[in-house]
């Protein structure tokens, strides 16, 4: 089966792709009929006398390293094929474009591979024939080999685009080609990166992916191209993970490791490789900076998430670890519009990352008379709606499978579950009449903590639409309980429920049960007792949410799926008849 990617041509997608980065940052320039990418300003650049920098590699590596040409990064970037070195007459193209007329030279960073190293080497000769002035550094951290045995070396991994963002800054600073070479070197023997990966990428056009890992399997020490790790293991946890990657890449016994001790200070970047998605980076963050300062204890004054340099769409990730010193800070903090470049939010005059505290709270406005709280009925008042919360958790929790399976026609099933969530914390809350949590003989305090529970405890939009009712209710419960108050606050909350959740009568939801129950009991009050009238009224809910079935959706979940599914009542308007009718039971026995 063909890879799926959104392309028009696959012989062009490389062009195209960087066709795009130049239409959206005006800022950089794409050289006619080639794949090198420069700065706007580079002739500006050139009359300050300022070494240029120039990388470049295979596609396939975006936001690298096209990504990174603008001001305090690179001068330029030249892009091959698919992870595919570029030629060498498209490189010589980019060094003629920066170098030519600027006597403060060029520096030339390339990834140990042997493509690259030959094609960037082979074009920096060229350029010094033509009497350019240009160096070369080979970049090469990667720390997954294990063997001692002669290899084609460290391959170059995301710490490239650290020592890019370093040399850039020096390279704006004004510092001479020796200086920024002196420093890249440096760099370089000071930094380690390891990998991994979940699942392969596939290059576009081809037939599937370029490599497997099995579901339950992990890839240990890949290179960007897909080349194989140092090993296999099983799928682990984002903690477990960060753990083995960092204890192979400091291990003593590999070959390639990076040394480390106890107060060290270092820079991390903890980068994607393509199909990973945020939520998952943040807590690969989250468990890396704890690992490198609690069980390694490193200071790790640099930080630096995010999506770097990819193997096109490879769900994976690598870390990279970079000594530190006063230099290296200075020109990772310096600015730069590079477009790839994604640096961390720091607190105003912080310079180093410190993990920060969690802030607290701030606490809700406590009440303090009897006004604040809200009107109070009798001790056995209080006892009957004691002997109403428990009827309606009673009953709504033995609807629970009923409920779910409503839910299976129009949303994920969970509806009977989410409720069964508010119910039991009510119910703990509840406890027993002597000992009870809730405020029983404040109907107003009463509805407000049945608001906090509910939205605290069931989430998602249910515990948000309930949440609003009890809390518009409760506004109309503070200076007197009785029949037309309780009324009053059915109105109120109904009506938070429309402003802020947006649906109406008709539209195949709670409240078509709600609104039916509530019209009843308000036609009926006047008219007759407040518990004949609440009895019609019940009648009226139910009937409301059995009307359901036959109603086209309008709102919530439901109005995604076609009308042709929709053959049972609303869920949410069932809720609202259980526990109209668990209130009437209770009513009835007092």
């Amino acid at each position: 089966m063909a890879s799926k990617k959104l392309l028009n041509d696959v012989e062009r997608c490389v062009d195209e792709n960087l066709e795009g980065l130049v239409a959206v940052n005006p800022g950089l320039r794409l050289i006619e009929g080639t794949r090198v990418v420069v700065r706007a300003d580079i002739e500006d650049m050139k009359k300050e006398g300022k070494v240029a920098v120039l990388c470049g590699g295979g596609s396939g590596h975006e936001p690298g390293h096209a990504g990174y040409v603008g001001r305090g990064m690179l001068s330029c970037a030249v892009a091959g094929a698919i992870f595919a070195s570029p030629p060498p007459d498209a490189i010589l193209t980019g060094l003629r474009t920066i170098t030519k007329d600027n006597p403060a030279g060029t520096l030339v960073i390339v990834k140990n591979y042997t493509g690259d190293r030959i094609n960037f080497g082979l074009s920096s000769e060229r350029a010094k024939a033509e009497g350019m002035k240009c160096d070369m550094i080979v970049v090469g951290e990667d720390c997954a080999l294990t063997s001692h045995d002669k290899t084609a070396g460290r391959r170059g991994l995301a710490g490239t685009i650290l020592l890019q963002k370093i040399a850039g800054a020096l390279a704006e600073e004004g510092k001479s080609l020796e200086e920024i070479t002196e420093q890249a070197q440096l760099v370089n023997k000071s930094m380690g990166t390891i990998g991994l990966a979940l699942k392969p990428c596939s290059t576009p056009g081809s037939t599937g992916a370029l490599f497997t890992v099995p579901d339950d399997e992990m890839e240990l020490g890949l290179g960007l191209h897909g080349e194989a790790g140092v090993k296999r293991i099983k799928l682990l946890t984002s903690k477990d993970a960060v753990k083995v990657m960092i204890d192979h890449m400091t291990n003593p016994e590999n070959p390639t490791h990076l040394p480390v001790k106890k107060g060290d200070r270092v820079a991390c970047m903890i980068n994607n490789l393509g199909g990973m998605s945020v939520l998952e980076m943040n807590i690969i963050a989250k468990d890396t900076l704890q690992y490198l300062e609690g069980t390694l204890g490193l200071q790790v004054d640099r930080a630096y998430c995010g999506t770097y340099v990819t193997s096109l769409e490879m769900a994976g990730i690598s870390i990279t670890i970079l000594h530190l010193n006063d230099t290296f800070a200075r020109c990772l903090d310096a600015q730069t519009n590079a477009p790839g470049w994604q640096a961390p939010v720091l607190a105003p005059g912080q310079m180093d990352r410190k993990t920060p505290p969690t802030m607290k709270p701030v606490p809700p406005p406590s009440s303090t008379t009897k006004e604040d709280k809200g009107a109070t009925v009798s001790k056995e008042e209080g006892s009957l709606l004691y002997t109403i919360l428990q009827k309606v958790c009673s009953r709504l929790q033995e609807n629970v499978e009923l409920l779910n399976n409503l839910d299976m026609e129009s949303g994920d099933g969970d509806t009977g579950n989410t409720v069964s969530r508010g119910t039991l914390a009510i119910m703990e809350k509840l406890g027993s009449l002597e000992q009870t949590g809730l405020p029983l003989t404040c109907p107003a305090q009463l509805s407000m903590e049945l608001a906090h529970i509910v939205e605290k405890v069931m989430g998602g939009s249910s515990g948000g639409v309930y949440s609003l009712f009890f809390t518009g209710a409760a506004s109309e419960l503070q200076k007197e309980v009785s029949p037309q108050a309780w009324l009053k606050a059915m109105n109120t909350g109904i009506a938070a429920i429309q402003r802020y959740g947006g649906a109406e009568p008709g539209d195949r939801t709670m409240l078509d049960a709600l609104c039916a129950a509530r019209n009843c009991y308000r036609d009926n009050l006047p008219n007759m007792a407040p518990l004949e009238a609440f009895a019609l009224a019940v009648k009226a809910g139910e009937e409301g949410a059995e009307s359901t079935k036959s109603m086209k959706a309008h709102a919530g979940r439901a109005s995604y799926v076609h009308a042709d599914r929709l053959t049972k009542p609303d869920p949410g308007a069932v809720v609202v008849a259980i526990w109209l009718k668990a209130i009437l039971e209770a009513l009835q026995s007092k």
